[in-house]
């Protein structure tokens, strides 16, 4: 959402050109699909995390400027709000022990991020909404100085025509109106991405959308928003409202969300950009000068960006993306449904259990999907935003069932299986996934820390506002000592 633009005003000269150049592009990425000119033999995975930055007073910190340039690392980057920042963490396999020294360089990585954002009043935070966040923050000058932020709040807004509402009926009942798309800054993530060949890349992708609503009850970390206890995952349906170009009357034709889970299973990832280019119309329609069927033709490889950066509007909970490096074209499923945090062994947990599963999946002979309906899989998916780790879920051959069952009955030797595949150690493998399994033993992930903190300190005595402050602060600690959620104490122990 980050990348620079220059462009600020569009014509319909503008509208049309792009319409025009982004198709031709896809006419080009379907002709390099033909030939396999990707990259894949070695594949690599990656990771994205977003932060929360608060003060002295558990209050969101505005100031991702200031801390971005006390911790002057470039693998730091701005986020939509100026109380968020991102971590980038540079590509790795996956075998060996390479998780292992992965915690150990992100811990660093974040330990001296925190030290340097302490040095101009601010703590960073892994959590997928922040408690202490109120509407009163949630303004247009909430979003950070990068320009395209701005003009895709205009583009958005122009789209819509109107004010946003937000409505969400979870265990509490949120409802506002906003004039600006800050609210979706609220919603901080952790991104996994696994490149694959363009041969793969459906199975993958339908596989991954399987599990989506499994990984959001295990990993669920944002059940409060604006003082309000919602849904366990609360991040879902709040992506899915603060970015929505559609007008109430837009949304009854039946015209598709940005924010979207899909609606089929694909068999090609030419089927998900071509939705992109034909269902979309562009937020940014900002053009270069390059061709892309003569750079093919010389044998050079292009970047597509108008493709890229229109992708880069469309927010699929499992997203396509196209990339070159180093003069090689590559594709990677970007997953993007959990949320940041609780820690970091929390999160590579979070990660050994996708890569895992995923992977046994994508090569099953009798492939999952082919059993069960896609609408199935969007209900499983908001089932679980909804309830977290105690939601149930539909699943073939099981009818409705647990989830927590379900992880330990089925899918955690299946995760193990594709770790071995990939090559992770023994050791490694039953570090990472043993986390998961006591999750689910002691059905507590960070929502369901959070909430039940919560209403021990009212219990105690404390206003809502106050609670919520107070949790935070027991959060912090317990996050910097990268215990695994599951072992997290609650006020009364």
């Amino acid at each position: 959402m980050g990348e620079e633009v220059e462009q600020t005003n569009f014509t319909r000269e503008d509208r049309a050109r792009y319409r025009h150049k982004i198709r031709r592009s896809l006419d080009v990425f379907a002709a390099m699909l033909r030939e396999s000119r990707f990259e894949f033999e070695r594949p690599l995975t990656g990771m994205e995390i977003e932060l929360n930055l608060i003060d002295e007073n558990a209050d969101p910190a505005m100031r991702n400027a200031e801390v971005l340039g006390a911790i002057a690392d470039p693998d730091f980057q701005t986020e939509l709000g100026q109380f968020n920042i991102e971590i980038n963490v540079p590509p790795r396999r996956l075998a060996g022990d390479e998780n292992a020294d992965l915690e150990r360089t992100l811990r660093a990585s974040l330990n001296s991020a925190e030290k340097h954002s302490r040095t101009v009043g601010a703590h960073t935070v892994m959590i997928g909404i922040l408690p202490t966040l109120r509407r009163e923050h949630m303004t247009l000058d909430a979003l950070s100085a990068n320009p395209r932020y701005k003009l895709l709040n205009e583009q958005i807004f122009s789209a819509r025509g109107e004010d946003l509402d937000i409505r969400i009926d979870g265990v509490d009942r949120l409802a506002v109106t906003t004039d600006t798309i800050a609210p979706e800054s609220a919603c901080t993530s952790t991104q996994f991405h696994l490149q694959v060949s363009p041969a793969q890349f459906a199975a993958y992708w339908n596989a991954a959308q399987v599990i989506a609503g499994i990984q959001v009850a295990l990993g669920a970390n944002s059940p409060l928003l604006f003082g309000r206890e919602l849904w366990r995952e609360t991040r879902i349906p709040l992506f899915e409202q603060a970015t929505d170009t559609r007008s109430e009357e837009i949304r009854a034709q039946g015209v598709r969300p940005r924010v979207w889970f899909g609606e089929r299973w694909i068999t090609s990832v030419f089927d998900l950009f071509e939705e992109n280019v034909r269902y979309f119309p562009a937020l940014l329609p900002i053009c270069d000068e390059a061709d892309p069927g003569e750079i093919l033709e010389r044998g050079e490889v292009p970047e597509l960006s108008e493709l890229r950066l229109h992708n880069g509007t469309i927010y699929r909970w499992n997203r396509p993306i196209y990339a070159v490096v180093r003069g090689r074209p590559h594709l990677r499923v970007e997953n993007r449904v959990l949320p940041a945090g609780p820690t970091v062994l929390d999160t590579l947990a979070n990660a050994g259990f996708y890569y895992g599963l995923i992977r046994t999946l994508a090569e099953a002979e009798r492939p999952l999907w082919t059993q069960m309906s896609f609408s199935a899989a969007e209900e499983n998916f908001h089932a679980c935003a909804r309830h977290g780790i105690d939601a149930s879920v539909f699943w073939p051959g099981l009818g409705y069932i647990a989830v927590t069952e379900l992880v330990l009955r089925r899918l955690l030797p299946l995760a193990a299986q594709g770790l071995d595949r990939w090559g992770v150690s023994p050791g490694e493998r039953d570090r990472l996934l043993g986390i998961i399994e006591q999750r689910c033993l002691t059905h507590r992930n960070g929502a369901a820390w959070q909430v039940q903190t919560l209403h021990a300190l009212e219990a105690e005595g404390h206003d809502r506002q106050d609670a919520l402050h107070e949790m935070l602060r027991q959060y912090l600690p317990l996050m910097h000592e990268n215990r695994p959620v599951h072992e997290w104490p609650y006020p009364s122990a």
